[in-house]
């Protein structure tokens, strides 16, 4: 197969989307949507403890705050696939290597979010230091010692994979919409929130050995 110019092949993916289509800006809502909820409920909750006099306690809190975050995700990424499946698909991602990028990239996306699930446990990986649940030490083995947020990596990861083997444009312009999404989420609210509690914390621990 003949392959044009990078920069024209890219235009020509992009003049494919139909980007009238309900379903492409539903799903880049719903992409949108997700980490926006999740900060404002738990800094809501590290503030207030909503969910916690809700529930009665902390725990059952995380819990449920966790169901919701996982339920939502199952169903943006339900959006994503039929926002492709509304879709036409480039010629120019019909290729052997394209597909076998594509199974690398859902692999080690996967790898990269369940191995982070695993190593943080459910309060870990779901926002439970807003509750104060905190981990006693900051986790550092794999995946932790190759990348600072491997849960949103391998996550991005994946969508690129779904999107490279279904050959589909427009799920790459949605790959790109949850890139973004993360890399704010991360730099501007999630770091510095979590970082400033475990300050507190720091600081709340050598008060007391003052005393």
């Amino acid at each position: 197969m003949a392959v044009g110019h990078p920069v024209d092949n890219a235009l020509q993916a992009l003049a494919e989307i139909n980007w009238s289509h309900p379903s492409l800006w539903i799903c880049a809502g719903s992409i949108v949507f997700n980490p926006t909820m999740w900060n404002i409920v738990a800094r809501n909750e590290y503030r207030r403890h909503t969910i916690t006099r809700m529930v009665g306690s902390p725990l059952r809190g995380c819990y449920l705050l966790a169901f919701t975050i996982f339920t939502l995700g199952l169903l943006r990424d339900y959006l994503f696939t039929v926002a492709m499946d509304h879709q036409p698909k480039s010629h120019i991602l019909e290729h052997f290597y394209v597909k076998v990028y594509a199974a690398i990239s859902i692999v080690i996306g996967n790898v990269l979010v369940l191995s982070s699930m695993y190593k943080l446990g459910i309060t870990g990986t779901y926002l439970g230091d807003y509750f104060g649940i905190l981990m006693d030490q900051r986790v550092t083995g794999f995946p932790f010692n190759v990348l600072e947020n491997p849960m949103y990596f391998g996550s991005t990861l994946c969508f690129l994979g779904g999107a490279l083997w279904r050959g589909s444009p427009a799920g790459l312009v949605l790959t790109g919409v949850v890139y973004i999404v993360y890399i704010v989420a991360v730099e501007c609210f999630e770091g510095p929130f979590t970082a400033s509690i475990y300050q507190r914390r720091d600081r709340e621990k050598a008060g007391k050995k003052k005393q």
